[in-house]
């Protein structure tokens, strides 16, 4: 049986089921495709909420015995110890290291092929060609990227003689099967982007924040649809918190709405369709990115409304899936699923089947790669 070692944050990013889920559909979709698969994450702080969010999802999802938690000194804080994963990462066919979580050391020494994969497209390009950053993806033998335009012709991303290989998220299409939903576009989102900002090309990207403020009045435009965020939002941003409701978002808590694995799923299978914006290097960029969330919310039969990212050639656009530039163009989509949430809830799961089943994006993808299931 081929073996792969997927390396990405859960305990460092707890009380996030919907983070949770991009990794696990990693690894669950190459489980699918018959490979042994170990999680392995590394945790510097050693919090004990982290520790625990780690054990609870692992448990929900039966994966206990081939996970891995690993403290600051590479001690073993659930399951096996660096050493021990050295031994399987020895006999591994490929390593695939989710934003770089897992970097140097001997489970990346050990393994024949290390695949880097990027769900943050301008930022990991623009932070590795800039000598004044300390960070690096250096090291790696194939460079995944979820920016389906990065490398391409209209995309000013530096990628500093790299190769990036484009996917789409991977999305297991058994865990999204359709139930009924509120009327309401909702999204889990950051408010504030906790990157910083970033300059490509002598120009300073917008960051998500501005992103939203630009259609914070979308609300008033379609007075008869319900739109919600389940918004991580910090005490300092009250004034934009304020603006938002007064211009009719409605805004919950993140953590209950999403905090688990099952309480993202059940958020956004309740939803109708959703609504989101994008970092704005996504979109001034021109990167293609597209986003594990929305893969789920496809999956589960709920049209999506996203932002415009220059995704022109690599999925269909318009039933199911539709994407917007300007407040006005915003509007006249959500009236459009409002009015036919049947037909774009049809397309929008043909979507996930014919373009997003883990089967499909991770077998395309280890064939081009260069890895036999």
């Amino acid at each position: 049986m081929p073996v792969a070692i997927v390396a990405g944050a859960l305990a460092n990013k707890p009380n996030s089921g919907g983070e949770a889920l991009v990794r696990l559909s990693w690894v669950l979709g190459l489980r699918r495709l018959g490979f042994d698969v170990w999680l392995v994450e590394r945790l510097p702080g050693a919090e004990p909420a982290g520790q625990r969010y780690f054990g609870q999802v692992l448990s929900e999802f039966g994966l206990g015995e081939r996970a891995a938690l690993l403290g600051a000194g590479n001690e073993a804080l659930f399951g096996s110890s660096e050493a021990e994963l050295a031994e399987v990462a020895a006999e591994a066919d490929v390593l695939f290291d989710i934003s770089g979580h897992l970097g140097a050391g001997a489970i990346a020494d050990a393994t024949r092929l290390r695949a880097y994969v990027d769900l943050d497209p301008g930022f990991t390009q623009a932070w590795h060609a800039d000598p004044k950053i300390k960070f690096s993806i250096a090291g790696y033998d194939r460079y995944l990227t979820v920016g389906q335009n990065i490398g391409r012709p209209g995309c000013p991303v530096p990628v500093a003689g790299i190769e990036w290989v484009a996917t789409l998220p991977p999305v297991l299409l058994e865990e999204w099967e359709p139930a009924p939903e509120r009327m309401r576009f909702t999204t889990v989102a950051t408010w504030r982007s906790p990157y910083g900002g970033l300059e490509i090309g002598g120009r300073t990207m917008s960051l998500k924040h501005h992103q939203f403020r630009r259609f914070v009045e979308l609300p008033r435009l379609v007075p008869d649809v319900e739109l919600e965020l389940a918004l991580d939002i910090h005490p300092g941003d009250a004034a934009d918190l304020e603006l938002l409701r007064e211009n009719g978002w409605q805004v919950v808590d993140p953590v209950a709405a999403a905090g688990t694995p099952a309480a993202f799923r059940d958020y956004v299978r309740g939803s109708a369709a959703e609504f989101s914006v994008a970092q704005g290097v996504y979109v001034e960029a021109a990167t293609g990115w597209f986003s594990d969330r929305t893969a789920a919310y496809l999956a589960s039969g709920r049209p999506a409304l996203i932002q415009e990212t220059g995704l022109v050639e690599q999925l269909p656009i318009g039933e199911g899936l539709l994407t917007f530039s300007t407040p006005e163009e915003a509007a006249a989509s959500v009236k459009s699923i409002a009015a036919a949430p049947e037909s774009h809830s049809v397309a929008a799961r043909q979507i996930a089947e014919e373009h997003l089943d883990s089967g499909r994006v991770l077998g395309r993808l280890l064939e081009e790669i260069g890895v036999g299931a």
